[in-house]
This record gives structure tokens, sequence and C-alpha cells, in this order.
């Protein structure tokens, strides 16, 4: 699969500050909501040290959703060097970024706020910029699996890729909700959930004699 791999950015204790300030902040109000001073103060630092390593508001939003989508990235990075089927990549994938969402949600939320929930439109043009890059490999992968005669050629891979991503992102949104029904018995096992998800995905919901 011919994709740019994702390289692990470190920060200094100072900047991982600022971005972890500016990312609850980010999450809970939207881009234009945020002020550079509210991030120092939340960040326990100056507007000039910000500035030291952010030029401006812009550069330090997309740092933060960057860092925010870099898990789903090293996911893949780890997927494309692994052996294995391309059904039990997607299946690994799936696995791994629903862990990532449940276990980063200030990142999931403002993921969401931006690219789902209406954002502003400036927040909206960075948000969408790295969003884009990790869901194009991810539909990379799906279309490596029909050139290796995995899976249908007359699929949309890019649908595909979005009832994977868009599954993982429902069962986040959804999960104080579907505790209370008594019905659904993978509230508590995301990794169940996902395998759920992979076999209705490629087996369908027919009776096997029914798809013949």
């Amino acid at each position: 699969m011919q994709t740019q791999p994702a390289s692990k950015t470190t920060h200094s204790s100072s900047e991982q500050a600022i971005l972890e300030a500016a990312e609850t902040l980010f999450a809970k109000k939207g881009f234009d909501a945020v002020s550079m001073s509210a991030i120092a103060k939340l960040a326990n630092t100056s507007k000039p040290n910000i500035y030291h390593h952010f030029k401006n508001k812009n550069e330090l939003y997309l740092a933060v959703m960057k860092a925010a989508v870099q898990r789903s990235s090293m996911l893949l990075d780890e997927l494309e060097d692994a052996p294995g089927s391309f059904r039990q990549h997607l299946s690994d994938f799936s696995v791994g970024q629903l862990h990532n969402i449940l276990t980063h949600n200030r990142s999931t939320q403002l993921i969401l706020r931006e690219t789902l929930s209406g954002g502003t439109q400036n927040g909206q043009e960075i948000a969408r910029h790295v969003v884009e890059e990790v869901f194009s490999r991810l539909v990379a992968m799906v279309q490596q699996g029909q050139q290796e005669n995995e899976i249908r050629n007359d699929i949309d891979p890019a649908l595909a890729a979005f009832m994977v991503v868009a599954a993982n992102m429902f069962f986040f949104q959804a999960n104080p909700i579907i505790q209370t029904i008594p019905e659904i018995h993978f509230t508590n096992d995301a990794r169940a959930f996902s395998a759920g998800v992979i076999d209705i995905l490629f087996n369908g919901i027919l009776k096997e004699r029914e798809n013949k």
C-alpha cells in the first residue's frame, strides 16, 4: 500500500501542556470561541511562550488536530507492515481505532465538534485537511483488498471505510444511552462490538443458503 507513514511527534513538557490545554478548550468551545489567553491560563504559562512554539492560533489548532488523529495514522502504519489478510487488517484497525476513541475522549470530542457537529468554517477547514489524510489511507487499504481479490470490486471503498469509522464514532456518541438498553450486550465490550461490525460487514445478515 503506497501511502505516507505517520511520524511520531515529540514535544517539550511546556509545548505538551499547551497542546493539552488547547485540546481541552477547543473540544469544549470550538475554534473561534477560544482565546490564546484562555489557553495560556489553563496551561499555566504565558501567551509569549505559546507564540514561541506556535506562530498563531491556526497553527496551534492544526497541531492539536494532528495529535488527535496521529494514533490512527500510526495504527495504519503498523497494519501496512503486518502480515495477514485484508479482513484481519480491517478488523485490527476497527478494534484499535475504537480503543483510541474511547481512551482519548477529548480528542474524539474535538474531531466530532469540527467534522460532525457544525463547527466554525475556519476550524472545519483545518480539521478536514487533517482527518481527510487518515481517511484516505483507510480507503487505500480497502482498495488494496480489492486489488488482491479479497473483496468485491463493485463496492465503493470509501463507503466501506466510512461504515467502519461511523460505527466506531456512533458507539462513542451513543454509549451513555445504550447503557440503559437491556437488549444491547456489547455496551462494555468494545472489542465484541468491533468484531460484530466486521462480521456483518463481511458476511452480511442473510443465512448462507439465502446468499447462494
